[in-house]
């Protein structure tokens, strides 16, 4: 009655006789006693706190849930939470628990396990359409604890433990694949390797063995012209000592018969000449002594 402050995050709503009025703003405010009445409103986002809930899912599984709502009333449309709902704070309790149990109804659990953002934004959602009447916006919802049932529990920590022995082994599986390419390029790599020098090795002995026979060839022929060089230059004579050294070898040996061409008197006559007979005069007539 009479002098009201109202803070700046509140605002004042105001009646006369019993009739709305207004609303006020931050402030000091007069109002006529007995005649005029107010009702704050608190203009500051809240929380509710909605306590745990069982709910059944679309595949029949109880599970349990608490979550928070976050809310707070409308700038311009305070009055609304005074004149259309006598406890908007315990409405939207109660609206909530509601529809929490809709939602879940229409997953199953593993989507309630594993799609807790969705379900906040499904939740947030219908809220608001609905608290939209009372000049309430819910900003968020937040789910606190998902509780299953033990033996729910017991079967997912199962399921979990098989899903990471299936991950261990896809995972031995692919470093083994992994470390089997890795060695077989290696492998590959080293006989590319060998193979490429055994060819270089080969090429290097045929161009040696090329070199060698180039140089033997060479070396021949230089034998050759040296041979042939010499050979022009030697005389008769010299020949016909090589040829009596080539008798004297023969005679050495064990056989009692020789042939000889018939060129080979030809190179006796060299020496029969020195000696002043013929092999026509060899044989005692009295003009060999002539």
């Amino acid at each position: 009655m009479g002098f009201n402050v109202v803070r700046q995050y509140e605002r004042l709503v105001t009646f006369r006789w019993g009739q709305f009025t207004g609303v006020r703003s931050s402030g000091v405010r007069w109002l006529w006693p007995f005649i005029e009445s107010r009702v704050k409103v608190d203009m500051r986002e809240f929380f509710v706190e909605i306590p745990r809930q069982t709910t059944i899912t679309k595949d029949n599984a109880p599970i349990d849930i608490d979550f928070l709502v976050y809310m707070r009333v409308l700038e311009d449309r305070p009055e609304d939470t005074v004149l259309r709902v006598q406890d908007f704070r315990g409405a939207a309790q109660g609206l909530a628990m509601t529809t929490l149990r809709a939602v879940i109804g229409d997953i199953s659990l593993d989507e309630v396990l594993s799609k807790r953002d969705e379900i906040n934004v499904v939740l947030r959602a219908k809220l608001d359409a609905a608290t939209e009447d009372w000049g309430v916006k819910v900003t968020r919802v937040e789910i606190r604890e998902i509780d299953p049932p033990r033996q729910i529990q017991e079967a997912m920590n199962q399921q979990m433990a098989a899903e990471r022995v299936r991950r261990a082994t896809v995972l031995q599986a692919e470093g083994e694949r992994q470390a089997s390419i890795t060695r077989a390029g290696g492998e590959k790599q080293s006989t590319i390797l060998r193979a490429e020098g055994l060819r270089q090795a080969t090429i290097l002995e045929a161009e040696g063995r090329r070199q060698a026979a180039i140089l033997a060839a060479e070396g021949f022929s230089m034998a050759l012209e040296r041979i042939n060089q010499i050979a022009s230059q030697a005389d008769t004579r010299t020949m016909s000592l090589q040829h009596f050294d080539t008798l004297k070898e023969i005679g050495r040996g064990q056989s009692t018969k020789f042939i000889f061409p018939m060129e080979f008197t030809s190179l006796l006559q060299p020496f029969l000449g020195r000696t002043g007979g013929s092999p026509a005069q060899g044989d005692g007539s009295p003009g060999a002594g002539s």
